[in-house]
Protein backbone atom coordinates (compact mmCIF):
# COMPACT_ATOMS: atom_id res chain seq x y z
CA UNK A 1 0.00 0.00 0.00
CA UNK A 2 1.04 3.21 -0.96
CA UNK A 3 1.79 6.60 1.66
CA UNK A 4 -1.06 6.22 4.50
CA UNK A 5 -2.13 9.59 3.45
CA UNK A 6 -3.07 11.45 -0.01
CA UNK A 7 -5.16 14.37 0.08
CA UNK A 8 -7.45 15.43 -2.81
CA UNK A 9 -5.23 18.02 -3.53
CA UNK A 10 -1.54 16.49 -3.32
CA UNK A 11 -2.26 13.63 -5.12
CA UNK A 12 -4.73 13.51 -7.65
CA UNK A 13 -6.07 10.26 -9.08
CA UNK A 14 -4.78 9.93 -12.94
CA UNK A 15 -7.50 8.78 -14.97
CA UNK A 16 -4.45 7.07 -17.41
CA UNK A 17 -3.61 4.90 -14.60
CA UNK A 18 -7.10 3.95 -13.97
CA UNK A 19 -9.00 3.99 -17.14
CA UNK A 20 -12.26 4.42 -16.11
CA UNK A 21 -14.49 6.76 -18.62
CA UNK A 22 -16.06 10.05 -16.94
CA UNK A 23 -19.40 9.17 -16.25
CA UNK A 24 -22.13 11.65 -15.69
CA UNK A 25 -24.68 9.74 -16.33
CA UNK A 26 -23.67 6.63 -13.60
CA UNK A 27 -27.11 5.24 -11.62
CA UNK A 28 -25.71 7.09 -8.88
CA UNK A 29 -25.36 10.60 -10.16
CA UNK A 30 -28.55 10.58 -11.92
CA UNK A 31 -30.32 9.22 -9.47
CA UNK A 32 -29.50 11.93 -6.91
CA UNK A 33 -29.25 15.02 -9.38
CA UNK A 34 -31.21 17.73 -7.95
CA UNK A 35 -32.56 20.89 -9.32
CA UNK A 36 -32.95 24.35 -8.07
CA UNK A 37 -36.74 25.59 -8.10
CA UNK A 38 -35.87 28.78 -6.40
CA UNK A 39 -33.77 30.81 -3.86
CA UNK A 40 -31.86 27.76 -1.22
CA UNK A 41 -34.85 25.46 -2.32
CA UNK A 42 -34.07 22.56 -4.25
CA UNK A 43 -35.86 19.27 -5.35
CA UNK A 44 -34.73 15.32 -6.05
CA UNK A 45 -36.96 12.40 -6.28
CA UNK A 46 -35.36 9.27 -4.39
CA UNK A 47 -35.92 6.31 -6.18
CA UNK A 48 -36.92 3.10 -4.83
CA UNK A 49 -33.51 1.50 -6.83
CA UNK A 50 -31.26 2.69 -3.76
CA UNK A 51 -33.41 1.55 -1.05
CA UNK A 52 -32.20 -0.44 2.00
CA UNK A 53 -36.07 -1.18 2.76
CA UNK A 54 -36.52 2.58 2.82
CA UNK A 55 -34.29 5.21 1.09
CA UNK A 56 -30.71 4.58 2.50
CA UNK A 57 -29.86 7.10 5.04
CA UNK A 58 -26.58 8.29 2.67
CA UNK A 59 -28.66 8.39 -0.41
CA UNK A 60 -30.72 11.01 1.86
CA UNK A 61 -27.18 12.90 2.86
CA UNK A 62 -26.15 12.95 -0.35
CA UNK A 63 -29.45 14.25 -1.96
CA UNK A 64 -29.05 17.48 0.89
CA UNK A 65 -25.14 17.90 -0.08
CA UNK A 66 -25.96 17.96 -3.86
CA UNK A 67 -27.75 20.70 -3.06
CA UNK A 68 -25.58 22.31 -1.05
CA UNK A 69 -22.84 22.05 -3.45
CA UNK A 70 -25.31 23.60 -5.78
CA UNK A 71 -25.81 26.63 -3.19
CA UNK A 72 -22.07 27.02 -2.67
CA UNK A 73 -20.86 26.72 -5.85
CA UNK A 74 -16.88 27.23 -4.82
CA UNK A 75 -15.53 23.79 -6.59
CA UNK A 76 -12.44 24.41 -4.55
CA UNK A 77 -13.93 23.79 -1.56
CA UNK A 78 -14.69 19.94 -1.23
CA UNK A 79 -16.94 18.04 1.29
CA UNK A 80 -14.93 17.44 4.73
CA UNK A 81 -17.42 16.28 7.15
CA UNK A 82 -21.17 15.60 7.31
CA UNK A 83 -23.24 14.93 9.76
CA UNK A 84 -27.35 13.82 9.32
CA UNK A 85 -29.90 13.77 12.12
CA UNK A 86 -32.64 11.57 10.69
CA UNK A 87 -35.32 13.51 12.50
CA UNK A 88 -38.57 12.13 10.54
CA UNK A 89 -38.23 9.15 7.89
CA UNK A 90 -38.09 10.29 4.24
CA UNK A 91 -39.81 7.93 1.81
CA UNK A 92 -39.18 7.07 -1.59
CA UNK A 93 -40.37 9.56 -4.20
CA UNK A 94 -40.26 13.69 -4.68
CA UNK A 95 -38.26 15.52 -1.91
CA UNK A 96 -37.48 19.68 -0.87
CA UNK A 97 -34.53 20.25 0.15
CA UNK A 98 -34.22 23.57 1.91
CA UNK A 99 -30.53 24.17 1.90
CA UNK A 100 -29.06 27.32 4.44
CA UNK A 101 -25.97 29.17 3.69
CA UNK A 102 -24.37 29.63 7.19
CA UNK A 103 -20.63 30.78 6.47
CA UNK A 104 -18.95 31.34 3.17
CA UNK A 105 -15.46 31.76 4.13
CA UNK A 106 -12.47 31.81 1.53
CA UNK A 107 -11.15 28.40 2.64
CA UNK A 108 -13.93 27.12 4.58
CA UNK A 109 -17.56 27.22 4.36
CA UNK A 110 -20.60 25.32 6.26
CA UNK A 111 -23.92 24.52 5.23
CA UNK A 112 -27.13 22.83 6.52
CA UNK A 113 -30.28 21.79 4.43
CA UNK A 114 -33.68 20.61 5.70
CA UNK A 115 -34.42 17.27 3.05
CA UNK A 116 -38.19 16.07 3.09
CA UNK A 117 -41.27 15.11 1.61
CA UNK A 118 -43.65 17.79 0.22
CA UNK A 119 -45.94 18.77 2.69
CA UNK A 120 -44.12 17.35 5.74
CA UNK A 121 -42.96 18.92 8.89
CA UNK A 122 -39.95 16.41 9.33
CA UNK A 123 -36.99 14.62 7.30
CA UNK A 124 -33.52 14.70 7.32
CA UNK A 125 -31.39 17.76 9.04
CA UNK A 126 -28.01 17.71 7.20
CA UNK A 127 -24.87 19.51 8.08
CA UNK A 128 -21.81 19.65 6.10
CA UNK A 129 -18.17 21.13 6.43
CA UNK A 130 -16.94 22.09 3.01
CA UNK A 131 -13.38 23.23 2.71
CA UNK A 132 -9.76 24.06 0.67
CA UNK A 133 -6.30 22.38 1.23
CA UNK A 134 -4.89 23.90 4.16
CA UNK A 135 -1.59 23.47 5.62
CA UNK A 136 -1.30 21.10 8.08
CA UNK A 137 -0.13 17.74 9.60
CA UNK A 138 -0.40 14.32 8.00
CA UNK A 139 -0.52 10.56 9.61
CA UNK A 140 -2.84 8.59 10.36
CA UNK A 141 -3.08 6.18 13.21
CA UNK A 142 -5.32 3.50 12.88
CA UNK A 143 -4.59 0.41 10.89
CA UNK A 144 -6.35 -1.38 7.87
CA UNK A 145 -7.27 -4.56 8.97
CA UNK A 146 -5.36 -7.55 6.96
CA UNK A 147 -7.73 -9.18 4.68
CA UNK A 148 -7.45 -11.69 1.74
CA UNK A 149 -8.10 -9.48 -1.83
CA UNK A 150 -11.83 -9.71 -3.29
CA UNK A 151 -11.46 -11.84 -5.97
CA UNK A 152 -10.74 -14.41 -2.93
CA UNK A 153 -13.72 -13.51 -0.70
CA UNK A 154 -17.27 -14.78 -1.08
CA UNK A 155 -19.42 -12.96 -3.21
CA UNK A 156 -22.75 -11.55 -1.37
CA UNK A 157 -24.20 -12.17 -4.82
CA UNK A 158 -23.54 -16.01 -4.35
CA UNK A 159 -26.56 -18.01 -3.88
CA UNK A 160 -27.44 -18.75 -0.12
CA UNK A 161 -27.34 -22.67 0.64
CA UNK A 162 -30.36 -24.42 0.06
CA UNK A 163 -33.30 -23.36 3.06
CA UNK A 164 -31.58 -20.28 4.33
CA UNK A 165 -33.99 -17.67 2.85
CA UNK A 166 -33.76 -13.99 3.19
CA UNK A 167 -36.46 -12.21 4.40
CA UNK A 168 -35.64 -8.82 3.08
CA UNK A 169 -34.38 -7.87 -0.11
CA UNK A 170 -32.30 -4.49 -0.17
CA UNK A 171 -32.31 -3.31 -3.92
CA UNK A 172 -29.28 -1.25 -3.05
CA UNK A 173 -27.08 -4.62 -3.24
CA UNK A 174 -28.33 -4.23 -6.83
CA UNK A 175 -25.85 -1.39 -7.89
CA UNK A 176 -23.19 -2.20 -5.31
CA UNK A 177 -21.40 -5.38 -5.09
CA UNK A 178 -19.99 -6.73 -1.54
CA UNK A 179 -17.39 -9.39 -1.26
CA UNK A 180 -17.29 -10.82 2.73
CA UNK A 181 -13.51 -10.13 4.06
CA UNK A 182 -13.97 -10.61 8.02
CA UNK A 183 -16.94 -11.56 9.78
CA UNK A 184 -19.85 -14.58 9.53
CA UNK A 185 -22.36 -14.94 7.43
CA UNK A 186 -26.13 -15.05 8.42
CA UNK A 187 -26.53 -18.89 8.27
CA UNK A 188 -22.82 -19.87 9.43
CA UNK A 189 -22.61 -21.04 13.24
CA UNK A 190 -20.30 -19.18 15.47
CA UNK A 191 -19.25 -18.48 18.51
CA UNK A 192 -19.74 -14.30 18.75
CA UNK A 193 -16.43 -13.00 20.77
CA UNK A 194 -16.18 -9.44 18.69
CA UNK A 195 -18.74 -7.10 16.62
CA UNK A 196 -15.79 -6.61 13.97
CA UNK A 197 -16.69 -6.90 10.51
CA UNK A 198 -14.68 -6.04 6.81
CA UNK A 199 -16.27 -6.44 3.37
CA UNK A 200 -15.33 -4.80 -0.27
CA UNK A 201 -17.30 -2.50 -1.64
CA UNK A 202 -17.55 -1.92 -5.46
CA UNK A 203 -20.26 0.31 -7.34
CA UNK A 204 -21.27 -1.87 -10.67
CA UNK A 205 -21.36 1.54 -12.14
CA UNK A 206 -19.12 4.16 -10.55
CA UNK A 207 -19.63 7.30 -10.24
CA UNK A 208 -16.59 8.89 -11.00
CA UNK A 209 -15.93 12.84 -11.44
CA UNK A 210 -12.88 15.03 -12.15
CA UNK A 211 -9.51 12.84 -12.56
CA UNK A 212 -10.87 9.46 -12.81
CA UNK A 213 -11.77 9.56 -8.52
CA UNK A 214 -14.47 8.08 -6.81
CA UNK A 215 -17.63 10.77 -6.36
CA UNK A 216 -16.89 11.72 -2.48
CA UNK A 217 -20.77 11.79 -2.53
CA UNK A 218 -20.64 8.04 -3.56
CA UNK A 219 -18.46 7.27 -0.49
CA UNK A 220 -20.95 8.79 1.80
CA UNK A 221 -23.48 5.94 1.09
CA UNK A 222 -21.16 3.23 1.62
CA UNK A 223 -20.56 4.21 5.10
CA UNK A 224 -24.33 3.98 5.73
CA UNK A 225 -23.88 0.21 5.79
CA UNK A 226 -22.94 -0.25 9.56
CA UNK A 227 -25.41 -3.14 10.86
CA UNK A 228 -23.06 -6.31 10.35
CA UNK A 229 -21.22 -5.29 13.29
CA UNK A 230 -24.17 -5.97 15.13
CA UNK A 231 -24.95 -9.10 14.01
CA UNK A 232 -21.58 -10.36 14.28
CA UNK A 233 -21.40 -9.54 17.96
CA UNK A 234 -24.24 -10.56 18.58
CA UNK A 235 -24.08 -14.89 16.83
CA UNK A 236 -26.58 -16.72 14.77
CA UNK A 237 -30.02 -17.24 15.77
CA UNK A 238 -31.18 -14.40 17.27
CA UNK A 239 -34.55 -12.56 16.69
CA UNK A 240 -35.59 -10.35 13.23
CA UNK A 241 -34.59 -6.64 13.28
CA UNK A 242 -33.97 -3.94 11.55
CA UNK A 243 -31.53 -0.89 11.85
CA UNK A 244 -32.89 2.64 11.28
CA UNK A 245 -30.46 5.36 12.02
CA UNK A 246 -30.38 8.13 14.37
CA UNK A 247 -28.14 10.17 12.94
CA UNK A 248 -24.63 9.37 10.19
CA UNK A 249 -21.30 11.69 10.49
CA UNK A 250 -18.98 10.84 7.58
CA UNK A 251 -14.91 12.58 7.44
CA UNK A 252 -13.55 12.46 4.41
CA UNK A 253 -9.81 12.39 4.13
CA UNK A 254 -8.58 10.99 0.62
CA UNK A 255 -9.78 10.23 -2.61
CA UNK A 256 -10.92 7.10 -3.59
CA UNK A 257 -10.47 4.91 -6.73
CA UNK A 258 -13.19 3.64 -8.80
CA UNK A 259 -12.32 0.23 -8.00
CA UNK A 260 -13.01 -1.95 -4.48
CA UNK A 261 -13.18 0.06 -1.61
CA UNK A 262 -12.36 -2.15 2.31
CA UNK A 263 -14.90 -1.03 4.74
CA UNK A 264 -14.05 -2.19 8.50
CA UNK A 265 -16.64 -2.07 10.58
CA UNK A 266 -17.39 -2.41 14.62
CA UNK A 267 -19.98 -1.72 16.89
CA UNK A 268 -18.78 0.05 20.38
CA UNK A 269 -21.51 -0.59 22.79
CA UNK A 270 -25.03 -0.91 23.29
CA UNK A 271 -28.44 -0.02 25.26
CA UNK A 272 -31.61 0.97 25.87
CA UNK A 273 -32.82 -0.05 22.21
CA UNK A 274 -29.78 2.07 20.30
CA UNK A 275 -26.25 0.93 19.34
CA UNK A 276 -22.89 3.43 18.61
CA UNK A 277 -21.08 2.08 15.39
CA UNK A 278 -18.22 2.87 13.37
CA UNK A 279 -16.60 2.22 10.26
CA UNK A 280 -13.28 3.24 8.33
CA UNK A 281 -13.22 2.97 4.51
CA UNK A 282 -9.83 2.27 2.85
CA UNK A 283 -8.61 2.02 -0.90
CA UNK A 284 -5.38 0.44 -1.25
CA UNK A 285 -3.63 2.80 -3.26
CA UNK A 286 -4.82 5.83 -1.00
CA UNK A 287 -4.94 4.18 2.45
CA UNK A 288 -7.76 6.03 4.43
CA UNK A 289 -10.38 7.62 2.56
CA UNK A 290 -12.94 8.42 5.16
CA UNK A 291 -14.27 7.46 8.94
CA UNK A 292 -17.83 7.01 9.46
CA UNK A 293 -19.66 6.92 13.34
CA UNK A 294 -23.51 6.11 13.60
CA UNK A 295 -26.21 5.96 16.29
CA UNK A 296 -28.31 2.87 15.48
CA UNK A 297 -32.09 2.12 16.44
CA UNK A 298 -33.35 -1.40 17.47
CA UNK A 299 -36.50 -2.05 15.57
CA UNK A 300 -38.11 -5.58 15.69
CA UNK A 301 -41.16 -5.72 13.56
CA UNK A 302 -41.90 -9.65 15.28
CA UNK A 303 -41.66 -7.70 18.70
CA UNK A 304 -39.21 -7.27 21.18
CA UNK A 305 -36.36 -9.87 22.06
CA UNK A 306 -36.56 -12.46 24.83
CA UNK A 307 -34.81 -11.70 28.22
CA UNK A 308 -32.03 -14.41 26.60
CA UNK A 309 -31.36 -12.77 23.09
CA UNK A 310 -30.15 -9.55 24.61
CA UNK A 311 -27.01 -10.06 25.14
CA UNK A 312 -24.38 -12.23 23.49
CA UNK A 313 -23.47 -15.68 24.61
CA UNK A 314 -20.81 -15.69 26.86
Amino acid sequence: MASPYRSWYANPMSSAHHPVAAAPTAHFTRDTAVDRVGPGRYGATLRDAWSLVQPQGGVVAVVGLRAMLAELDLPAQRLRSVTTVFAAQVRSGPVEIDVTLLRRGRSMSQLSAIVRNPGEAAGAAVVAVFGDRRPGFEFVDVARPVVPPPEDCPSWRDPPPPGFERRVRFPYWDHVHGRAALGHAPWDTWVPTTSERASWYRFDDPPVVDGGRLDPLAVVTLADTMPGAINERMGPGGPFWMPPSADLTVHLFADAGPGWLLAHNRARAAGDGYASVEMTLWDDERGLVAYATQMMVFSFPDGPPLPEQIRPPR
